[in-house]
């Protein structure tokens, strides 16, 4: 009988803006525009470099959607030498790939020929679809239109773009919502094969937010959901759950194959109040299952060759490199670094 796996990516996380053109009533990642609302070219280079350095293997971009929707974001771009967001996220990923990391872009919506541009220097992307479900939680936010969301997600199959998508439970939805997502998200793989992962997170009241008051879901109730994903989808579509959001340790057990991109450098900017866990924690979580670090793209879609030649050096030396690592070792990842760049 073969011993359990449990998977993690090690990763560096770069807000690359915090203005965005949807207002979700949970998030406390958007802000207005103004100084600090985007992070400048040399703490990004300095981010990667260092993540680098600590043997992280992934590059996540995040940002906020559509922000050059926003007034008065697009001067300040400019400033920095680049018309558009996805200019900017592109020359950053080349910079990632010189420096070992594999990015990976959550870009928020995205047209068929924007995504196919950032394949080109992507090794994965993602996109929440969170819910299908018509929510008063996004009232305000176009971009959280489901069949806008399934619609991105259909592209990225068409582009063979190995993909992560999720849903975001505790947001207003009902479980019957959380079953027709899940369903979603398994017909989109069934007609194009792409999703490698799904997250199912956890929401988290923030102060300050129109939710702030919400209940959150309980143990058992994440972890009915985690199964529910787990009878869902199929076989070869990871279940991850963040693990530093929910009691980890007591949910692996209810179906969960991955703990998603954890960092030795940088902190969740989404979830800024839930620090990362380091190794020994992730040890611990994974229980008698064997703890095994993973590339951002899954080794069935370098197998498939689900990547652009540019990438292709990169990301087999990186999956040569992991696969003589083996299990990990209690050292393996630093514990002493700080939360906040050098």
């Amino acid at each position: 009988m073969h011993r359990r796996v449990i998977t993690f990516s090690r990763n560096a996380f770069l807000p690359l803006t915090t203005v965005c053109a949807n207002r979700c009533g949970y998030c406390c990642f958007r802000t207005p525009v103004g100084e600090g609302c985007i992070m400048p070219p040399g703490e990004a280079i300095r981010t990667l470099d260092t993540s680098a350095a600590l043997g992280c293997t992934e590059a996540l971009f995040t940002f906020g959607e559509r922000p050059g929707a926003v007034p008065g974001f697009s001067p300040l771009l400019e400033g920095l030498g680049y018309a558009d967001i996805l200019d900017y996220v592109y020359d950053l990923s080349l910079a990632a790939i010189e420096r070992g990391l594999l990015p990976h872009t959550n870009a928020g919506i995205l047209s068929y020929e924007e995504l196919d541009r950032l394949r080109e220097v992507n090794a994965s992307m993602g996109l929440m679809l969170e819910t299908t479900a018509d929510v008063p939680a996004h009232r305000n936010s176009p971009g959280k239109d489901p069949a806008v969301r399934i619609d991105m997600i259909e592209n990225a199959g068409r582009l063979s773009i190995p993909f992560t998508t999720g849903i975001l439970i505790g947001i207003g939805e009902t479980m019957e919502d959380r079953e027709e997502s899940l369903r979603v998200i398994r017909d989109l793989h069934s007609r194009f094969g792409h999703i490698q992962e799904v997250i199912v997170q956890n929401f988290c009241p923030k102060p300050g937010t129109p939710m702030e008051g919400m209940p959150v879901p309980g143990t058992d109730e994440i972890c009915e959901t985690i199964a529910l994903a787990r009878e869902i989808l199929p076989r070869d579509v990871a279940v991850q759950i963040p693990p530093n959001l929910i009691d980890a340790a007591r949910l692996v057990g209810c179906g969960v194959d991955d703990l998603g991109g954890v960092s030795p450098l940088t902190i969740d900017y989404v979830n800024p109040e839930h620090p990362w866990p380091q190794i020994d924690e992730l040890r611990r979580v994974a229980g008698d299952a064997e703890l095994r670090e993973r590339l951002c793209i899954y080794p069935q879609y370098i197998e498939l060759g689900w990547y652009s030649p540019l990438l292709e050096p990169l990301i087999r030396d990186l999956a040569e490199r992991l696969a003589t690592r083996g299990s990990i070792t209690s050292s393996f990842i630093p514990t002493d670094i700080s939360g906040d760049l050098p």
